[in-house]
């Protein structure tokens, strides 16, 4: 039993390595795709109305727009396509990216879904297809990589021969199985979001913010994170705000709290909490995880609570960021800077007054241990 669970852990490990393989190789385009086309916007509402950006033409903003468009568009496959590879290599790479791409073709998947009779499919799959697409793709490119081929064969096969295949194999599954399904439940999330007003706009922003601080970097923090990430694509750019203050919050409400009260903490955190300042104020929530490992009993509850409350009133507020990284430095490109400032600060202060009242003096700590 022990080595079954064993097993199945370094199986859900493998899996999040290679889930992360193809965001890592994702946030560049995002980047790009993000930035530029908030570039555009705000050239065009300089130098002419901002709903005519991509009518424009020839313009600055215009020019900006379509750049920023692209990284969007190649974001998903890109996702798709690196995690293939990191699970089959460069056999992978080629059926990971091509198979990501053909499920965000929303007249393509709105014929599959004729044929088998479900109507939808116009918003394409989105990043959500794309991860399913980069495991499975990448898994049966395994499959047929590991197989025993004579030997005039083997230099065909991961050039030629697993890629065409695995493509060709796929192909009914990506349609069917995963590519109209998955797009008629991206398009409800995505008209969800949208619509979101209110209370559910904070109870979102409060979920995404607690885990952002939960384990400061972990795997709860990146699935948030990569689930705001890949809305950016889809011109959703609030959860993307809320997730960027509530991972910047941790690292900044616990230099608060050591550098207003250095007598709650060790002598040595005093120079960590200096260093958590520009470590959060870049968007590098591990600059908490000091503090976690060594009261984590303390400083997950009051990390989790100001987090919640930043990522809650951003969203309720309506703060947007286009960009996926880069935290005060990308400030300038959300729609409302000075309310984006003012979460971050009251995510950083809530943490500081609660573990304030819930940390007793260093000695104390000590002495009762």
């Amino acid at each position: 039993m022990a080595d079954l669970t064993t097993t199945y852990r370094e199986y859900l490990t493998s899996i999040k390595d290679d889930l992360m393989t193809g965001v890592s190789h994702m946030i560049p385009f995002v980047t790009i795709g993000g930035i530029f086309l908030a570039l555009g916007y705000a050239s065009a509402s300089v130098f002419g109305d901002v709903t005519n950006v991509f009518e424009a033409t020839g313009t600055l903003g215009w020019f900006f727009a379509q750049v920023g468009n692209i990284g969007l568009t190649i974001m998903v496959p890109i996702l798709g396509a690196y995690i293939s590879y990191a699970i089959a290599d460069r056999p992978g790479l080629a059926p990971g990216f091509v198979l990501s791409y053909l499920i965000q073709q929303g007249n393509v998947l709105q014929e599959a879904g004729t044929i088998i009779g479900i109507q939808g499919g116009a918003a394409g799959a989105g990043y959500l297809g794309a991860l399913v697409a980069g495991l499975i793709t990448g898994y049966v490119a395994l499959w047929f990589k590991r197989r025993d081929v004579p030997g005039f064969i083997e230099p065909m096969m991961p050039v030629l021969i697993i890629p065409v295949v695995t493509t060709l194999v796929l192909l009914p599954v990506m349609l069917f199985v995963v590519g109209v399904p998955v797009s008629i439940a991206n398009a409800a999330l995505t008209a969800w979001l949208t619509g979101m007003q209110g209370s559910q706009a904070v109870l979102v922003g409060a979920i995404l913010g607690g885990m952002m601080a939960f384990d400061m970097g972990g795997p709860v923090n990146k699935v948030a994170y990569v689930f705001s990430v890949g809305l950016i694509g889809e011109q959703i750019y609030g959860p993307m705000a809320a997730v960027m203050i509530a991972g910047m919050t941790p690292p900044l409400g616990m230099a608060i709290a050591n550098l207003v009260a250095p007598e709650k903490y060790p002598a040595e955190m005093y120079e960590n909490a200096k260093n958590a300042i520009p470590l959060g104020l870049s968007f590098i929530t591990e600059g908490a995880i000091p503090y976690g490992a060594s009261d984590p009993g303390r400083v997950i509850p009051g990390i989790v609570a100001g987090s919640a409350v930043a990522g809650a009133a951003a969203m309720g507020l309506n703060v947007t960021m286009p960009a996926p990284h880069g935290g005060i430095f990308v400030i300038p490109l959300s729609n409302k800077p000075l309310l984006f400032l003012g979460c971050l600060a009251l995510g950083a202060v809530v943490t500081a007054v609660i573990e304030y009242a819930i940390t007793p003096a260093y000695d104390e700590r000590v002495g009762n241990a």
